[in-house]
């Protein structure tokens, strides 16, 4: 992992945070290399929520919102406290995505609304 380009980008959090790192290296590098996304940013989610995450905007939409994704694998137990704590350390985004990736590498992002959001008709 330590001679991958994006290792550079991503050297602290994968230092300070070794439990979620093989999640947030799949993830920013689906997210840049696989979807292209434009102005990706690993954050750090801090004490509240001990991981990193990434922002970053999706090509090929009319929006110019920052998207938030955090990385957690298939084997953790994601709950309510802990979507509360990745929200608050986001300040309060209108949504999330969670990357979940598996032991095959594969990743499903899931969206994550703040608050009851009606579907779209």
């Amino acid at each position: 992992m330590n001679a991958h380009p994006s290792t550079p980008a991503l050297t602290l959090l994968l230092s300070k945070y070794p439990k979620t790192s093989g999640s947030l290296f799949l993830v920013y590098n689906d997210v840049v290399h696989a979807q292209s996304w434009k102005d990706v940013e690993p954050v750090d989610l801090g004490e509240q929520c001990p991981r990193g995450a990434i922002q970053g905007r999706r090509p090929n939409t009319d929006s110019n919102e920052l998207v938030y994704v955090v990385p957690c694998s298939l084997a953790e137990t994601v709950s309510y406290a802990w979507l509360q704590s990745t929200f608050k350390s986001l300040s309060d985004p209108s949504e999330i995505h969670l990357g979940i990736n598996a032991d095959d590498s594969s990743i499903v992002y899931y969206k994550i609304s703040s608050g009851i959001v009606k579907p779209p008709v």
